[in-house]
């Protein structure tokens, strides 16, 4: 099992989170979460169009395909990895300290924390504090051997055509799913407004967490899990023939959710001393004592 994410079997990127440095390049803007900080200087990088970036999409493209979706849910969606409980799932996903992070020397849980701070400072439902502290923690993938692009990257729906308004589409000419006519088309293998619940994703970690979360956390927060990285949607609207009235509706928790994600970091780091009798209260609430990977 990989230790690390930047060995060079793993993609293009030198860490996984150097496809949410090129999110705040894309999208500087912030919402309320984000006013009064200079979020243009969160990331100071002398070209904006990264190589690795866009070798990092181009794998991604040609990849995640209908097929690949479902035999990736039918890999990871049994949960029968691992077993650990909250917080040894998070000393896990600490092995993926980033190490190229222009901005911040903290590992995976303390950004989470930041995230889910920044929320419980705002006087969010204490269920989205939650989310904010685990809408990461399906970057795991990347220690049960997955791809950098199985992993993290802007989500789509596959099994019907891909919309141009995705970054770097051009690439989808190579997947072979451009090219079947039983997913090149507006609709594919859905029904026009059948529902993002019925709709298959692409697979990372954010459809892994969604997945792992169902039993546990209310329908904002899983749209929140779910959608975080469906940029082609909330900030495109390129896939509203597929949903429902109640899938915008509950898209306004996806909107809320972003900016903490995007201008949350900062760094110093959080007192977990302080905080982690809170932490532990608020996981015992919603969670079992294990959770299954």
């Amino acid at each position: 099992m990989s230790q690390l994410n930047n060995t060079p079997n793993q993609g293009p990127l030198s860490s996984i989170d150097e496809w949410e440095d090129d999110l705040l390049v894309r999208y500087p803007d912030a919402d309320a979460i984000a006013a009064g900080r200079d979020t243009e200087a969160y990331r100071d990088y002398e070209n904006n169009l990264k190589d690795t970036v866009r070798e990092f999409y181009r794998l991604q493209h040609i990849n995640q395909t209908y097929d690949f979706v479902l035999q990736k849910k039918d890999q990871y969606l049994k949960f029968d990895k691992k077993e650990m409980s909250v917080w040894d799932a998070f000393d896990f996903l600490n092995q993926l300290v980033d190490d190229s992070d222009p901005d911040t020397d903290l590992d995976q849980l303390q950004h989470l924390l930041q995230t889910s701070e920044a929320i419980r400072g705002d006087g969010r439902p204490d269920w989205m504090v939650l989310t904010g502290l685990f809408h990461d923690l399906g970057k795991v993938l990347c220690l049960f051997g997955e791809p950098q692009w199985a992993v993290v990257g802007d989500s789509y729906p596959v099994g019907c055509a891909f919309s141009d308004k995705i970054v770097f589409s051009e690439y989808f000419e190579l997947n072979k799913d451009h090219h079947d006519p039983r997913y090149n088309t507006k609709y594919g293998v859905y029904e026009p407004n059948c529902g993002l619940d019925n709709v298959h994703m692409t697979w990372g970690h954010d459809e892994y967490i969604y997945h792992m979360m169902k039993p546990y956390l209310p329908e904002p927060a899983l749209y929140m899990l779910r959608y975080h990285s469906f940029y082609p949607q909330h900030r495109e609207n390129a896939y509203s023939h597929l949903m429902t009235a109640h899938d915008h509706q509950l898209f306004k928790a996806v909107n809320q959710f972003n900016p903490y994600d995007l201008y949350s970091k900062s760094p110093t780091p959080p007192n977990w001393k302080e905080l982690r009798p809170y932490y532990e209260d608020l996981v015992a609430k919603y969670l079992p004592s294990t959770l299954k990977f």
